[in-house]
């Protein structure tokens, strides 16, 4: 039975007990994780193969049902909320930086502002510069284009789950809580279905979404970025030379340090830092990006076009075209994260007593992280040509190799911003899997403080041991958040419109009588 359901499953389980051999600890929980990796993922990322006519002829295109599960529900939200991407996105910037948007006595412990910034930390990350290459490795220039179509979309499911979030959030302030106000999927998932009266399902569903939050939290969101950046440090300071090349657990205990100054202080201290890193960040990368791309001007135009007819590329066939629009729709739900339901767990916290506010302020998120950052990293990779290039190489290696056509020390700029979008990525998930922790094992402070002890371990792990199938495992986990969450979405949706109508017809009024 599992082999007909899944005979890739089954194929890679047999190559992995032929290949998983080795000695050492680390290679030994890496073969432990290898098999429930394979397993796990074979399950959550299973596939439709369809077959389609290209110019080279019949291709077969495998489609994870969970990217269309995605894909599905930012097209919905789009048009059921009647293009509220495009028709607020001025108020949405408006309630960030206007003064009179700004609600300092109501119950919460971030700012606008400090809550978008918290949860782009979370997302502008390694997928803003890794992912887009390798979108663009497997799925050439045309990937970038549906990158973006699925950022656009994605505007509307980040307003839907940040709206419904922010309604259903847990005021703490009564209870032994380390938290003031917590909120996210694993809450409205559990209230949608007592609403039904069906709670047993709802509390299972959540539970679910919590382990699953953890876990990603745990590897990409911790383990990854550690071992990313330290590629990175490893790479400008000499290479196979360099001191961390052997000491990787130094540099471990280093970014260790440095996440817990952050973390310890709770989502205050995170909002925080996060409302100075991520712009400080972002106008590094932004930066050096674009002084290249201006650098190579010529090429604009050229690169502009070959993005759009690539995407649009007819005489490819319907096959030619989907194949870049699965890549692109892959590597944009790794990088904003829309219907996954993380963007609730810290958007939540925000000060505020309008729901559908905040969510148009969630809305910001997707459009900065994969229509602009990602797009401009396209740009550079496209403009100076390194795609054509690339001789197999991909992700940051890719990226970097784009950048250094300004000039090698732009490695170095690009080190520093990988190492930030990292860092920044490290104490937002750390946040989400906490929230996780306290929902299954309660709101206590004990808790919280064994999970920071928890996430600071693993941080030293990701850097001095070989955990790529836990990495694998914990991946499969983090996208599996999107089942329960877009159920509980499509559950509240008419609620959602209804608030969202209640708002609309108060602003106007309150226009019509200023």
């Amino acid at each position: 039975m599992f082999e007909a359901c899944f005979p890739k499953t089954e194929e890679a389980l047999r190559a992995l007990s032929e290949s998983c051999v080795g000695e050492g600890y680390s290679n030994a929980i890496d073969c432990a994780f290898a098999k429930t990796s394979c397993v796990s993922n074979g399950t959550i990322f299973y596939s439709i193969p369809v077959e389609l006519d290209t110019p080279a002829g019949l291709e077969t295109f495998d489609i994870p049902l969970l990217l269309a599960w995605l894909g599905i529900c930012s097209v919905f939200f789009t048009f059921y909320l009647g293009f509220i991407n495009i028709r607020y996105f001025a108020h949405a910037f408006a309630l960030i930086f206007r003064k009179k948007y700004q609600e300092p006595h109501a119950k919460g412990e971030l700012t606008n502002f400090q809550s978008l910034a918290a949860s782009l930390s979370g997302t502008v990350g390694l997928g803003n510069i890794a992912g887009v290459a390798v979108a663009v490795s497997l799925g050439g220039p045309g990937a970038v284009f549906w990158m973006m179509v699925m950022g656009f979309l994605g505007m509307s499911t980040k307003f839907a789950e940040v709206t419904i979030g922010s309604k259903y959030r847990r005021d703490r302030t009564a209870d032994d809580s380390p938290h003031t106000i917590c909120g996210g999927p694993m809450y409205y998932v559990r209230d949608a279905f007592t609403k039904r009266k069906i709670p047993y399902i709802g509390s299972v569903l959540a539970i679910i979404f919590a382990v699953s939050c953890i876990f990603g939290s745990l590897g990409g969101g911790n383990m990854f970025q550690a071992n990313q950046s330290l590629e990175q440090v490893v790479r400008i300071t000499g290479g196979e030379q360099s001191f961390f090349a052997d000491h990787g657990w130094a540099f471990g205990l280093i970014l260790a340090f440095m996440v817990g100054l952050v973390i310890v202080g709770g989502i205050k201290s995170i909002g925080r830092v996060a409302s100075k890193l991520v712009p400080l960040m972002a106008v590094v990368y932004m930066v050096a990006a674009i002084a290249v791309i201006l650098m190579n001007w010529q090429a604009i135009p050229e690169a502009i076009t070959i993005i759009f007819t690539e995407a649009l590329n007819f005489q490819a066939g319907f096959g030619g075209i989907l194949g870049g629009m699965l890549v692109g729709i892959q590597r944009a739900s790794f990088s904003n994260e829309a219907g996954l339901g993380s963007a609730p767990i810290v958007q939540c916290t925000a000060k505020t007593e309008y729901p559908v506010r905040q969510g148009f302020v969630g809305m910001i998120g997707p459009f900065a992280d994969t229509i602009v950052v990602c797009f401009t990293t396209a740009m550079l990779i496209v403009v100076t040509g390194a795609y054509q290039n690339a001789d197999g190489i991909s992700g940051v290696e890719l990226t970097s190799m784009a950048m250094e056509h300004g000039g090698e020390w732009l490695s170095y700029v690009l080190a520093l911003a990988v190492f930030l979008f990292a860092y920044s990525t490290l104490i937002t998930w750390y946040y989400y899997g906490e929230i996780g922790m306290t929902y299954i094992l309660g709101e206590k402070m004990w808790v919280a403080h064994l999970y920071k002890l928890i996430f600071l371990l693993v941080v030293v792990a990701g850097t001095s041991i070989k955990l790529g199938s836990f990495i694998d495992f914990t991946d499969g986990l983090f996208l599996s958040m999107g089942f329960a969450n877009i159920i509980a979405l499509y559950m509240f949706a008419p609620e959602i419109k209804r608030d969202l109508k209640t708002y609309i017809q108060e602003m106007k009024a309150e226009k019509a009588t200023a």
